[in-house]
């Protein structure tokens, strides 16, 4: 029986030709029926692809021969299912492209790579590592590396979340004055898989913070070790077809619907085809029409007019 499965990944090191690096990595994983996204940039290989177990495993397998990508961190979760043709129905298409980044910080400048990754990076702290350090200090800050939306949803109790819309606000954040405070304490800063971490703890480190770690592998590591029974909350967001992830069967509702202020753990996008504004909006709301301030219909009264701040 055919099983589904999604698997993301990444992997920091020098590449001399990224072109030639998406030709090979599209046709790999066309070859074997696997859909998703893939990001190539100079400084390495961000991923994530559906598909079936078998195909996903030839795919990492001939991916890890590539020496630059042996030491790639994957991590595995469920697929939703596959559709007639073996392929998956978390992802519409397969998009393999070249960027100046494969995380979008906007200072590819910045960002230093060798061999062994990126350079100048917080230190990796393990899931069990992580509990080490928030037992043994009371002064430990988790800092949200994601987008403030998918926070909504899912979050490290008691973790700062920096007003963010895309990653490329972090940088203004960071450099605001708002968590100068925080530079001398112990940071650990945390995302879904980890590598929006290895970039943002490079940018905190150059920008004066100390004692900067993150969390290695991400909430998708944590989870794997902690279910929701840990220092995790909710649920987490993903952007494919599943939309958000539970890591056990009691998990807390933290979204607020901005309807109805029902909890949930759902986001939706803007009904404004263009508009790509994600806010948190429970099943029942999410049956109509909802958008964001921008794109609000101009009504005749009040109540033709559906506010949704982001």
């Amino acid at each position: 029986m055919a099983v589904p499965k999604i698997v993301l990944y990444y992997a920091f090191a020098p590449l001399a030709d990224p072109e030639a690096i998406r030709l090979w990595q599209r046709d790999l994983a066309a070859s074997l029926g696997l859909r998703g996204r893939i990001l190539i940039s100079k400084d390495g290989i961000n991923g994530t692809l559906g598909g079936e177990l078998n195909a996903l495993k030839r795919y990492v397998r001939t991916t890890r021969e590539y020496p630059a990508f042996k030491d790639a961190d994957y991590k595995w979760s469920e697929g939703t299912g596959l559709d007639e043709h073996g392929q998956t129905l978390d992802f519409p298409r397969l998009s393999v492209k070249v960027r100046d980044e494969i995380v979008s910080f906007g200072a590819p400048g910045e960002l230093e790579v060798d061999a062994n990754g990126v350079v100048g990076g917080g230190t990796h702290l393990a899931p069990d590592e992580l509990h080490t350090l928030v037992e043994s200090r009371d002064d430990v800050v988790f800092f949200d590396g994601r987008n403030a939306i998918e926070a909504q949803i899912g979050r490290f109790e008691g973790a700062i979340v920096p007003e963010t819309g895309t990653t490329r606000d972090f940088i203004s954040e960071l450099e605001s004055g708002k968590y100068d405070d925080l530079k001398s304490k112990p940071v650990v800063t945390y995302c879904t898989g980890g590598v929006r971490c290895e970039v943002l703890s490079a940018l905190m480190v150059k920008r004066g913070f100390t004692e900067v770690y993150q969390l290695d592998g991400g909430i998708v590591r944590y989870a794997e070790q902690f279910g929701d029974e840990g220092l995790w909350k909710g649920s987490l967001a993903v952007f494919d077809a599943r939309e958000h992830l539970e890591f056990g069967p009691n998990t807390e509702k933290l979204g607020r619907c901005r309807e109805c202020e029902a909890p949930t753990h759902r986001t939706q996008n803007c009904s404004d085809a263009s508009c790509r504004e994600r806010f948190v909006a429970c099943e029942n709301c999410g049956e109509r029409e909802l958008f964001c301030a921008r794109h609000l219909p101009v009504g005749d009264t009040p109540e033709e007019k559906l506010v949704f701040t982001i």
